[in-house]
């Protein structure tokens, strides 16, 4: 199953925190982390999640139950 590409937000309080280590520990997920952009009062992250459909759903319901905001980037690129 192909991975799921993500476009990951999240507040000042967040930032501090390793969350993208937390759900590699917690969930059993391979992220790729393609572009970020992390400052004091906020950040986001793009990246390819990799893994079991059931286990990057999980990693990212818990992101969300953290006040991050995850939007599917699937389907945003165009080929060619």
């Amino acid at each position: 199953m192909a991975d799921s590409r993500l476009f990951i937000s999240f507040p000042a309080e967040l930032v501090p925190r390793p969350m993208i280590y937390e759900i590699v520990k917690r969930f059993d997920v391979v992220p790729s982390i393609r572009r970020a952009n992390v400052e004091d009062e906020s950040g986001w992250v793009i990246m390819e999640l990799g893994g079991e459909p059931s286990a990057r759903d999980a990693a990212i319901g818990y992101l969300r139950e953290l006040g991050c905001i995850v939007d599917d980037m699937s389907g945003d690129i165009v080929a060619g």
